[in-house]
């Protein structure tokens, strides 16, 4: 299950009728998304695949996932933003159980992003689960 922040994504996503304002609701949660560390922003934490520049950065604290990230793009950090909620603050052993593309598929945002766009969230969320593998 999704976490609690990413249900209340899931419900305000539900009153938005079209595709431009979830875009622009998702590229508002990418400028409401803390800045990250620029230290973090090294070859170790930068995620290939994607055609922005990404990085994410893993936090464990107790057993509970959450990340650092930024990207030099806008809609992208808005994803990063998305993804945040989604997995922040579960347990560790759970993160590999979140399905992310149906889950983001509730959002419609499948539909919606270019290819590339869609690689580099795979991508994304390949390294989410990744991280939280190895922290396990």
């Amino acid at each position: 299950m999704a976490s609690p922040a990413f249900e209340e994504i899931v419900e305000d996503f539900a009153f938005l009728d079209d595709w431009e304002d979830r875009y622009a609701t998702v590229i508002d949660m990418g400028k409401s998304l803390p800045d990250m560390d620029p230290a973090l922003k090294v070859p170790a934490t930068k995620v290939e695949g994607c055609a922005s520049q990404v990085w994410l950065h893993p936090e464990i604290t107790e057993g509970r996932f959450s990340f650092a990230g930024d990207s030099d793009a806008m809609i992208v950090k808005g994803l990063i933003a998305v993804l945040s909620a989604l997995y922040t603050d579960l347990p560790v052993s759970e993160v590999a159980t979140i399905d992310a593309p149906a889950e983001l598929g509730r959002l419609g945002l499948n539909e919606h992003l270019s290819s590339q766009r869609s690689n580099g969230l795979r991508a994304m969320v390949e390294r989410i689960r990744q991280y939280a593998s190895e922290a396990a």
